[in-house]
């Protein structure tokens, strides 16, 4: 793809980034092909195609150009960052980088209407931090019939017991765990299963009390200064631990998983965490990038149970582990149901499921519908935004992979 930017325009950073991924696109479409918001409204505007071309018109235009910036918002919040379109891509365009660069764009030129503003920075603040998370979960529970629908339907139906985590020093192998944002309050069950799991296999698993949101939230949310912030403090406060050996940075969901993976990438140009945070990503590891590589036959786990394994874009598109958790469940021994299109989106994507509710439930319910086509007797995934947005509709029950294969152990 062809680009005009200016001499001036080129010396900055994120011009540069910019240019150098749009110059990998060849406009050949292939991505539309598997692109879920275009599959849903058939506009150009709506695929990654579109976006892209949206997004260079903005980048090359003057910053008082408010028309291009007002219809390139109104497309670019539409899209999911499922990344789908870079697995179908044969240029290996990288087009979720370019997305991040122009949504900020966007966010410096003109700033968002007043409600659109007000319920993107409640949502930073309610979600965020676990504490005030589950405050306000369980005031929300208490009076449930005045949530509004599309936050009452991601609560789950009552408060989950944890169960009993292991002693978190017996072992010397050691890894490090991301509780998490919204997981301890909704799904607290989930990391202590995989505590309890990894302990049969003779890992230790630590929870770092001051390493909080990963910063996705933030970020995603276009306030990327402040996702970034978080990068940093995470950062730090791992980083004692890593020192003394820890060898891993455990995650349970997987849109954390792949953001961490990209604290990299994301500080690259910070001269005091370039180094470290390049560290940090080649550490984090899905919970199943773990257990693929231990003995799993010491768990002599027999299971009959029929599942249908919902595989999460983050895990299959941002994280390349497409298969992985299907490979543990089989040789585990549990049975899995078909599941046709799997590799569309389900419309949780963060918080999207919230800013986009219409387009959310239209995918959810396709998402469904080829779930539950093979019959499974439970749906599980492996990641805590997806695993609430499915379960949200009421149907087949749905469950953190983790937390099934711990349960089957614990009768065994």
């Amino acid at each position: 793809m062809q680009t005009h930017f200016t001499d001036a325009d080129r010396q900055k950073p994120h011009i540069q980034e910019a240019e150098r991924i749009l110059r990998t696109c060849v406009h050949c479409g292939f991505c539309n092909a598997t692109c879920p918001t275009y599959q849903l409204l058939g506009d150009e505007r709506d695929g990654p195609r579109g976006r892209i071309y949206l997004m260079k018109e903005l980048l090359e235009s003057r910053d008082d150009d408010d028309q291009v910036t007002a219809e390139t918002r109104l497309h670019l919040d539409r899209c999911l960052t499922c990344q789908n379109c870079e697995t179908t891509c044969p240029s290996g365009v990288e087009y979720h980088k370019l997305l991040n660069i122009g949504r900020a764009e966007i966010e410096r030129r003109v700033p968002r209407p007043p409600a659109d503003r007000a319920q993107r920075y409640a949502l930073r603040k309610m979600m965020v931090e676990p504490k005030r998370f589950q405050a306000l979960l369980k005031l929300g529970l208490t009076f449930k019939p005045l949530v509004p629908s599309k936050l009452r339907n991601k609560m789950p139906a009552a408060p989950v017991d944890a169960g009993k985590r292991p002693d978190s020093k017996l072992h010397t192998r050691k890894m490090l765990i991301l509780e998490g944002c919204v997981q301890p309050g909704l799904s607290p069950n989930t990391n202590a299963a995989t505590a309890r799991l990894l302990d049969r296999l003779h890992i230790s698993l630590t929870p770092v009390a001051e390493a909080g949101c990963c910063g996705a939230i933030d970020f995603h949310l276009n306030a990327q200064d402040d996702g970034r912030a978080r990068m940093r403090a995470n950062i730090d406060a791992w980083w004692p631990h890593i020192e003394q050996g820890a060898e891993a940075i455990v995650q349970t969901a997987s849109g954390c998983g792949a953001f961490i993976k990209e604290y990299g990438y994301m500080l690259k140009d910070d001269p005091h965490y370039a180094e470290k945070a390049k560290k940090i990503s080649a550490l984090a590891k899905d919970i199943v990038e773990i257990l693929r590589e231990e003995p799993l036959e010491a768990l002599q786990v027999k299971e009959t149970q029929r599942l249908a394994f919902h595989c999460p874009c983050t895990l299959q598109h941002a994280q390349k582990l497409n298969g992985a958790v299907e490979g543990v469940l089989i040789k585990l021994g549990f049975s899995l149901t078909p599941v046709q299109d799997a590799h569309l989106c389900c419309g949780s994507a963060g918080t999207y499921s919230i800013t986009q509710p219409e387009l959310a439930t239209q995918l959810r319910d396709n998402k469904l519908a080829a779930l539950e086509a093979g019959n499974p007797e439970l749906i599980v995934t492996a990641n805590i935004g997806c695993q609430t947005h499915l379960a949200g509709a009421s149907r087949t029950p749905v469950r953190h992979w983790v937390e099934v294969v711990d349960a089957a152990l614990m009768t065994h």
